[in-house]
């Protein structure tokens, strides 16, 4: 569980915490909701964030190193599995059986990303904002839980590094991604097989998108606006 961040970010800030991870929901921290979620569902997990006591425990906790790659692969070290599932941990309403049924619906791959239709959000959280991406199968928004095989994450990790790296530097990272596959991103026309068989060729890794009809698995709190619908 990825539980690190900045005290500079405006909501730890707001809130006086190490991250935004740790700011107050309902009494309680934000990623103690995540954590039982994935406590509840059979899972060792390894938090990879700020120490302090948490209920309930992570089975083993590692200090933040500064970045979320860091972060991400000091926790992919040192899970025992083949494969490990990567959370973030800032999903207060997640359940067990939400990350159960993830764990059992994964397609076959190296890497799987969760995705959630508009719909589905807006069913369960109406006015609630979120990020969405238009393809041909409809409007859907990033989900907060990964599967990574763990052998073939350290294959990818050269151009992980390097996207992260030209995040900031929009025509190296198009030229990065494809022309075509940004325009046809931009224009709601890509679809997700072609966008799958795109990443995959990029990465070096079999990529699949995985749509999931629990909604809370897309809504995470990553600014005041979120508290506030929340309260």
């Amino acid at each position: 569980m990825l539980a690190g961040g900045n005290a500079g970010d405006p909501l730890a800030q707001k809130f006086g915490v190490a991250s935004k991870t740790l700011v107050p929901y309902r009494g309680r921290p934000l990623l103690e909701y995540t954590l039982e979620a994935l406590v509840q569902a059979g899972l060792e997990v390894i938090l990879v964030g700020p120490s302090l006591p948490l209920n309930p425990p992570p089975q083993r906790a590692l200090p933040d190193q500064g970045s979320l790659l860091a972060n991400l692969e000091a926790g992919i070290k040192a899970a025992q599995g083949s494969k490990v599932l990567v959370s973030t941990g800032d999903m207060p309403f997640l359940q067990a059986e939400a990350v159960r049924w993830v764990l059992e619906n994964a397609p076959q791959a190296g890497f799987v990303y969760t995705i959630v239709a508009r719909p589905t959000i807006e069913q369960r959280f109406p006015g609630m904002r979120r990020t969405y991406a238009r393809v041909r199968e409809g409007y859907f928004t990033g989900g907060n839980l990964v599967i990574i095989d763990k052998k073939l994450f350290f294959t990818a990790l050269p151009l992980l590094r390097q996207a992260l790296e030209l995040r900031k530097k929009p025509l190296a990272l198009a030229r990065m991604i494809g022309l075509g596959t940004l325009v046809k991103v931009l224009l709601g026309r890509a679809d997700i097989p072609g966008l799958e068989a795109r990443v995959s060729q990029i990465i070096g890794v079999p990529a699949k998108a995985l749509i999931t009809p629990y909604p809370e698995i897309g809504v995470d709190i990553d600014k005041e606006e979120d508290l506030r619908w929340l309260a």
